[in-house]
């Protein structure tokens, strides 16, 4: 929608990991380096933690690109809400191998079995674990009892477990001793700096070929930051809505006042309604409390916003109509003209 009006090959702020966009701020890069250090010890675990939306899938997605055409065989875990059983069976799902209606020593054998087959073919087998926040104590013990697979005093199998801080919590806790001495590098990801924030939209936006249309201002930079907290997946969601306003209003620069525009709308779709399970409002309409008074102002402020919005939107309709007409116009199909039919009536159209 707003390529075309920008110029842009793409959508430069999207949600999905994509590793083109990767952007090595301070943090990220150091996280990366965890991950090919524990990739070149080839055994034991490395752990990377950070907030949600922080970047930790990115990383993985970025060290992927860069294992392309090495040896090593990688699979990735993204549902870890199972109990320990299904755990080792989305293991062997991940790894391609069959693990319908096996069991648990089934697809143990199964497992050592295609980790012997991969050095044996001189493949290394990586397993990547993401929300690891969310594994039980037990399929955190069967992942630790998949690092005893080793052949010749060397591990099979290398796991990376990433997830929100409090995974961090549950690696402290009584019981994972064990697993504590497995972990080889361990980094959390915290946000990125107000430099960093606007280099990082920079750095996507002529990643799709931006040629600085729209021009954002500092002010703009520094209310992105305010909000975001240098939180990647928070930058995205504000910049896209921010380009989506832009092509709407058809803005050519994006300052702090449409930032904090953007802002109040995603608040807002965000918040709780204040009522109660009947669907009417906790507080009785006819009661003037200073509560009812603010929501009213609320309510008459939205509409009042939402007929400006929905003017912009027509203006724009407009100009995309005369647009249209000068392209026909120049193609010299402005109007058909045909022989008048005695019975035809005649209707002036005002241009």
């Amino acid at each position: 929608m707003y390529e075309a009006f920008y110029h842009l090959r793409a959508k430069p702020f999207q949600l999905s990991p994509d590793p083109s966009f990767f952007y090595g701020s301070k943090g990220h890069k150091r996280a990366m380096s965890y991950l090919e250090y524990g990739l070149h010890q080839g055994e034991g675990f490395i752990v990377i933690t950070g907030e949600v939306g922080a970047g930790k899938t990115t990383l993985v997605r970025n060290l992927f690109k860069k294992l392309q055409g090495e040896n090593v065989v990688a699979a990735q875990l993204v549902s870890t809400q199972l109990d320990a059983d299904d755990m080792l069976r989305m293991i062997a799902a991940a790894f391609g191998l069959p693990h319908e209606e096996n069991n648990k020593a089934t697809l143990l054998k199964r497992l050592e079995n295609f980790l012997l087959n991969c050095q044996n073919l001189g493949k290394r087998a990586l397993l990547i674990v993401d929300e690891a926040q969310n594994l039980s104590p037990r399929a955190v013990e069967e992942l630790r009892m998949l690092s005893n697979f080793q052949s010749q005093e060397k591990s099979l199998l290398q796991s990376f477990l990433l997830g929100q801080p409090e995974f961090r919590y549950t690696m402290a806790s009584e019981g994972m001793q064990q697993l504590r001495q497995r972990v080889t590098a361990s980094y959390h990801l915290g946000p990125m700096d107000r430099q960093e924030t606007r280099e990082y939209i920079e750095h996507r936006m002529r990643t799709v070929g931006w040629n600085h249309d729209p021009n954002f201002t500092n002010d703009a930079f520094a209310g992105i930051y305010d909000y975001a907290a240098g939180i990647p997946r928070k930058i995205n969601t504000l910049c896209d809505r921010l380009l989506l306003m832009g092509y709407l209003e058809e803005m050519h620069q994006i300052d702090a006042a449409a930032v904090h525009e953007v802002v109040a709308e995603i608040k807002n779709e965000m918040a709780v309604p204040s009522t109660d399970p009947s669907g009417l409002s906790s507080v009785p309409y006819a009661v003037s409390s200073p509560v009812v008074q603010v929501k009213q102002l609320e309510l008459e402020s939205n509409l009042v916003s939402l007929e400006k919005r929905i003017g912009q939107v027509e203006r724009s309709v407009v100009t995309m109509l005369k647009l249209m007409r000068e392209v026909l116009s120049v193609a010299g199909l402005k109007r058909f003209r045909t022989d008048p039919h005695p019975n035809d009536k005649v209707v002036a159209i005002k241009e």
